[in-house]
């Protein structure tokens, strides 16, 4: 299917709800200076042929414009005609789809995402074990223990995207870029929304845990 079937209700419904995540997420200040990106895909899906709004890049994220959003490709090419430009890392977000089939993909920054990223390196993962945030991602077993995991953050963002390809887990609906921040994804925007809570949940817990070991 081509851009031009989707109808134009699927593609408003998508860019009402980006709308209301944009502002829920930019009140708890998870897009410093600009940083972080959303997507959400519209219209039908096959790994080789799909289509998915994401957030237009450098724009305030505290605002709302007619310009926050635009259409692309499983290519990362413009869906229609535009001038605004694609986040820089829309790349990832194909991949992500790609190999998901997910209905949403959130990107943010956070100071507790960064330090747990730098924290956990050598371990390549952050393993959380026990608490009770991971049912989150529908992982039910008394004492589960996950490891999600880092990949290297790299200024040329294309570099990235084998780095995820190695190491996404389809048990874990996310994943953090070194130093960077963290891409969630799910179903729809609602479960997205909640996978990122959760990690984000999570992170903090992890980070002061380790702190409290080393007192």
């Amino acid at each position: 299917m081509s851009f031009a079937d989707i109808t134009l209700e699927e593609k408003q419904r998508v860019l009402r709800e980006f709308t209301e995540v944009k502002a829920d997420f930019a009140s708890r200040g998870w897009f410093p200076g600009t940083s972080g990106n959303l997507s959400m895909r519209v219209g039908p899906f096959s790994p080789e042929s799909f289509h998915f709004a994401v957030t237009a890049s450098g724009k305030d994220k505290t605002k709302s414009t007619s310009e926050d959003f635009l259409f692309v490709d499983q290519d990362g090419n413009r869906s229609e005609t535009t001038n605004l430009k694609p986040s820089a890392e829309t790349s990832l977000h194909r991949e992500i789809y790609r190999l998901t089939g997910a209905g949403a993909i959130f990107h943010i920054h956070s100071v507790h995402n960064n330090l747990v990223s730098e924290m956990f390196w050598e371990q390549r993962a952050v393993r959380i074990e026990g608490v009770e945030l991971i049912k989150a991602f529908d992982i039910w077993d008394e004492d589960a223990v996950i490891d999600i995991p880092i990949v290297p953050n790299y200024a040329d963002v294309p570099r990235i995207v084998p780095e995820i390809t190695k190491v996404l887990d389809a048990r874990i609906p996310g994943l953090l870029i070194r130093k960077h921040g963290v891409c969630a994804w799910g179903k729809d925007a609602f479960e997205a929304k909640r996978h990122l809570e959760a990690f984000e949940f999570l992170f903090e817990y992890a980070y002061k845990w380790a702190l409290l070991q080393r007192m």
